[in-house]
C-alpha cells in the first residue's frame, strides 16, 4: 500500500474491464494534468483502495484486482464507462512539486 490522504485529486472512467485470473484488471482513463505524478509500478488510489500500476498509457493507466480486494471493496462492482475517484501517491507529489520549483 501508500500513503493515502483520502483527498480525491480528480476522477476516472473505467475504460475496460478484463479478466486476469484470479482476478480482473481494470484500464482507468485520467485527466492530462495528474499524468506527472504516475510511474509504472508506481501506487494509485481508486475509490480509497491502495493499489500498483502494471501499465502506464499517455492518459490511463491499468491496475490488477486481485480477488480478496474484489470481494471486500467497491472495486468488484465496477461496470465499464463508471467513474471512480483517483487519488495519487503522496510522495510523487511532493517530489514533483520540489523538482518543478528547484528547476530541475
Amino acid at each position: 500500500g501508500h500513503i493515502i490522504t483520502g483527498h480525491v485529486d480528480s476522477r476516472g472512467k473505467v475504460l475496460l474491464i478484463s479478466q486476469k485470473k484470479p482476478g480482473k484488471r481494470l484500464k482507468v482513463s485520467f485527466p492530462p494534468e495528474l499524468r506527472p505524478y504516475f510511474i509504472p509500478e508506481g501506487s494509485v488510489a481508486l475509490n480509497g483502495v491502495s493499489l500498483t500500476i502494471a501499465r502506464l498509457n499517455p492518459s490511463s493507466f491499468d491496475v490488477e484486482l486481485i480477488p480478496i480486494t474484489l470481494k471486500n471493496s467497491n472495486l468488484g462492482n465496477l461496470k465499464r464507462g463508471d467513474a471512480v475517484n483517483v487519488e495519487c501517491d503522496m510522495i510523487g507529489k511532493y517530489v514533483y512539486n520540489w523538482i518543478s520549483k528547484d528547476g530541475r
